[in-house]
């Protein structure tokens, strides 16, 4: 299902066929937690105007509200939010241990309080990949234990076992359920999630013990979650050569333009990240010069788009001046224009990215951009 195409040092261009259509790599996955873009922003628009090839939707989260059930009922994801391309669903796993003021893990799984309502609610590697199911995502994630950072090597170490022996119960649960009639998508796709906090040997033999499943691909995960960036590049540089060639390789959770861009350096297929849609929201705004802050006064009778080099809906119809306007003015329009002009630059990131590494010239593109995204724009 994953072909690599071509290789720049450690940087892969590839390719991932799916059910529901094939994503090219490396891929931005936008970000819809609830089976929407927070700041009001539709499938169509995804499809149709922001280049977005796949959708991220969560599993706790749409387990809480509407229920997966409803959503079965529904026909799936894919018809319940009318999205056409791939959609990777979260486990959870993450949520439950963020969220949840109180939690008791146990072998089986963890029971925990909805941060909604406070309900009682027992989560497993079972009843992850079921919801999962339900939902009839393109790729589902497997249940795993999103250990604190920073935690002791002991707890580290008992807790990658444990993410081990979920993932074994989450891909039988799997096959069991993509065996079914009544199952919406019995060709739904499973990734395992690389644990082992920022313990190099942790880290390296859970993924030597992962890779031994053969799944459809692998993440890292538990980093972007307070640790210096650098710390973070050196992981990742720990565990991609033990990740297997012929499978996508997932960091979750990642992250900014330039993590992006140091991470497709260092091999990572495929990211997610909440960053250009909170941010917009907020007025911050990514650009090819650099970071923009939209509400600053300098742009009160601006007539330039966002950024000169894009070619966005948003940049091609409205100006500084109108966007900041909107965001003094607490107009809902505020958020949803510059979340669009956000997702379209990240997903333009990638598709540059990609010509980039088409073209042998991506150590080029490195070193132009990887400072640049990071920088404030210049006028």
């Amino acid at each position: 299902m994953f072909t690599l195409i071509k290789q720049e040092g450690a940087a892969r261009r590839g390719k991932f066929e799916t059910v529901h259509g094939v994503i090219q790599t490396p891929v931005f996955m936008n970000v819809g937690t609830a089976a929407a873009i927070k700041g009001g922003v539709s499938s169509i628009d995804l499809e149709r105007e922001l280049k977005c090839q796949v959708e991220l939707c969560n599993t706790y989260h749409l387990h809480v509200r509407p229920g997966d059930e409803i959503i079965y009922k529904m026909g799936g994801l894919h018809k319940f939010m009318n999205f056409h391309r791939p959609v990777l669903t979260d486990s959870g796993g993450f949520q439950v241990f963020s969220l949840a003021k109180l939690r008791k893990i146990k072998e089986e799984g963890v029971f925990f309080n909805s941060h909604v309502d406070g309900r009682k609610i027992f989560m497993g590697p079972e009843e992850s990949i079921r919801i999962q199911s339900n939902l009839a995502s393109t790729i589902a994630m497997a249940f795993d234990e999103c250990v604190e950072n920073p935690a002791t090597y002991e707890y580290s170490k008992a807790s990658c076992e444990r993410t081990t022996r979920w993932l074994v119960r989450c891909r039988d649960e799997m096959k069991r359920l993509n065996s079914l009639e009544t199952t919406i998508n019995p060709h739904q796709l499973l990734f395992g999630i690389n644990q082992g906090c920022t313990f190099d040997d942790l880290r390296v033999e859970h993924m030597k013990a992962i890779r031994e499943l053969d799944l459809d691909g692998y993440a890292v995960g538990g980093l972007a979650v307070g640790e210096p960036t650098e710390v973070m590049y050196h992981i990742i540089e720990q565990v991609t050569p033990f990740m297997p060639q012929d499978k996508p390789r997932y960091l979750m959770g990642v992250g900014t333009p330039s993590n992006i861009i140091e991470a497709v350096y260092r091999g990572i297929d495929f990211f997610d990240c909440v960053m250009p849609s909170r941010n917009a929201r907020h007025g911050t705004l990514f650009t090819w010069n650099g970071i923009l802050h939209i509400k600053n006064k300098r742009y009160e009778t601006d007539s330039r788009p966002i950024d000169t080099q894009c070619d966005c809906p948003v940049c091609k119809n409205f100006s500084r001046a109108y966007i900041r306007h909107l965001f003094k003015s607490e107009e809902q329009l505020a958020g949803r224009l510059a979340v669009m002009h956000n997702l379209y630059f990240y997903n333009t990131l990638a598709e540059r990215i990609r010509a980039a590494l088409d073209n042998g010239v991506f150590g080029k593109f490195r070193n132009k951009y990887s400072r640049l995204l990071e920088s404030m724009a210049e006028d």
